[in-house]
């Protein structure tokens, strides 16, 4: 009987070397000593309540829960590679930016995303550094030093995963930054395999609600990259404007993007939680 959770385990001996193992033995969940509280937790990482907080309402560790965060996030990437594996010849894609931040405002962080556009399915995402700009610029300088921009990177990383699983005929569609044509030639359309038309709309002026990423009114051209954008604040606490729970890591911001891919692609695709 394993403590943790109650369950019997089948454990077996080898006769040649006489080691022990059992079932649980190199799984993702080996070791485990609170297994009760994995769904809770992932629950919980996807309602946008923070790991500290988790912690409290579980009565257990935050490192239980920064640890429990990286186990999901390693079974998340798996599932979303079957989801999507199943769920491809996409035909319409939207992609876009949504700017984060790292500890502080003078570190801010660009989070590249792709959706289908009928179904607002998470194709994928990279997360990537970039320097700030505007007023911070100059402090954040002065501060930390240089920068590094990782934008471009993350773009082409982005694109190349969304690759196979589009149709052989795709259409494109982002806003009119400067940088995006360059990467979309570069990397699908000078794909033999693909068709891509790519197209650029004209970005509109956000509203209070969704802190900026949904639209004021009328046909939102990205709307369904927008909308999942304004979950992805929703739901995640380290993206939330205006608050205190920022990200410390960018590993662990990816981590949790991972899990919340999962959770927003089930619900879309009405599958069931495991």
């Amino acid at each position: 009987m394993r403590k943790c959770d109650s369950h019997k385990v089948k454990r077996y001996g080898c006769k040649a070397c006489g080691r022990r193992f059992s079932t649980a033995t190199g799984t993702l969940e080996f070791r485990q000593h609170k297994r009760r509280e994995n769904h809770m937790v992932r629950a919980l990482l996807g309602a946008a309540v923070s790991m500290n907080e988790i912690g409290r309402v579980l009565r257990i560790n935050y490192k239980t829960v920064a640890r429990k965060l990286v186990y999901w996030s390693k079974k998340c990437e798996e599932e979303n590679e079957a989801i999507l594996h199943q769920h491809n010849q996409v035909e319409s894609v939207q992609f876009d930016e949504l700017e984060t931040l790292e500890h502080t405002k003078c570190k801010p962080v660009s989070i590249a995303l792709a959706v289908e556009s009928d179904t607002r399915v998470i194709l994928g995402f990279s997360v990537s550094r970039m320097p700030a700009k505007g007023l911070l610029a100059t402090i954040a300088r002065k501060k930390y030093g240089e920068r590094i921009n990782e934008r471009r990177q993350g773009l082409r990383s982005l694109m190349e995963s969304i690759a196979p699983r589009l149709s052989d005929k795709v259409a494109l569609v982002s806003d009119k930054c400067p940088l995006y044509a360059g990467i979309v030639h570069r990397t699908l359309q000078k794909d033999a395999r693909l068709t891509v038309t790519y197209r650029q709309e004209k970005g509109r002026k956000g509203c209070i609600t969704g802190q900026g990423e949904l639209k004021k009114g009328g046909n939102d051209p990205l709307f369904s990259l927008n909308q999942t954008c304004a979950m992805l604040r929703a739901h995640i606490g380290r993206l939330i404007r205006k608050t205190w729970n920022t990200t410390k890591k960018l590993k662990n911001l990816a981590h949790h993007l991972n899990i919340y891919m999962n959770i927003h692609n089930r619900r879309i695709l009405q599958l069931e939680m495991v």
